[in-house]
């Protein structure tokens, strides 16, 4: 016993550093796993390791001297291919709940606003997408439609995503900081990671697109069946509605932990 505790004194500090250094790597591979840049990322480890061994092995100086300085590269290369992830986690690290300012009643006067007007527009047929803009800046999305500075209203959502108007079509941009509609009409990314249900619709792809460009929410209304679903981190959970659609929504405005499972709908 005595033996274990001077051993646990001696090597505490190491066996913090391999739990730190555990959580890293588990929690990166679970973060980066399902992206696109995944793949590349497996193959560039796997020769470099490849190359390494083979040049220790075999002895080749030249090439361990060039796998040396090719590390660098290497290092380069991932921060370019992993671009869109990085940018998504520290939008989540930004976006933390111990930044946020929202108190909770006007949080959730806010999403009580927002669940009326998506519903509204569910039960007739009308098709949106509306990203709320939490701490990352929409600016570069908001230029590539139509700038507004006006009040959050029922009536004047349900006009822009009106059928007969010219901004139907485009993505809404709601300031979460002062509740005013920032734009419509805008033009938002296709989601990047590769989708297993090839069905997913535009509007769809360009919610989860946004929200993994970012830290904004979006909400998205079905034209075809009226389903409302909402997108975080580039995930999607549809066919929510009343309680649950409240609750969710309200959860995600107090920047708490986001859901795990993506979804689909099949229509724009």
């Amino acid at each position: 016993m005595d033996e274990t505790i001077q051993f646990l004194g001696r090597h505490w500090r190491q066996a913090i550093e391999v739990i730190i250094l555990w959580l890293i790597i588990y929690n990166t591979y679970r973060y980066f796993r399902a992206t696109r840049g995944a793949r590349i990322f497996t193959a560039l480890v796997a020769l470099y390791i490849g190359m390494t061994l083979l040049s220790g092995w075999l002895d080749l100086t030249v090439i361990g001297w060039l796998l040396k300085y090719v590390s660098v590269f290497l290092a380069i290369a991932l921060v370019v291919i992993f671009q869109p992830e990085l940018r998504r986690a520290l939008a989540e690290l930004g976006s933390h709940r111990i930044f946020s300012s929202m108190n909770e009643r006007t949080r959730r006067l806010f999403a009580d606003e927002l669940v009326e007007m998506v519903e509204n527009l569910s039960r007739r047929r009308i098709g949106a997408l509306i990203a709320i803009e939490r701490g990352i800046d929409l600016k570069q999305y908001l230029e590539t439609g139509t700038e507004m500075d006006c009040h959050l209203t029922p009536a004047l959502v349900y006009t822009i995503f009106h059928k007969g108007t010219t901004l139907h079509d485009g993505g809404m941009i709601v300031r979460m900081a002062d509740e005013r509609i920032a734009g419509a009409g805008c033009v938002f990314p296709l989601i990047q990671r590769e989708l297993s249900d090839q069905s997913i619709g535009l509007r769809h792809r360009a919610a989860m697109g946004i929200t993994e460009e970012s830290d904004a929410i979006a909400l998205v209304v079905s034209e075809e069946t009226g389903a409302i679903s909402i997108s975080i981190n580039g995930k999607l959970e549809r066919d929510l509605e009343g309680e649950a659609l409240r609750e969710r929504l309200n959860e995600l405005l107090s920047n708490q932990e986001t859901g795990e499972e993506e979804g689909a709908d099949g229509d724009d």
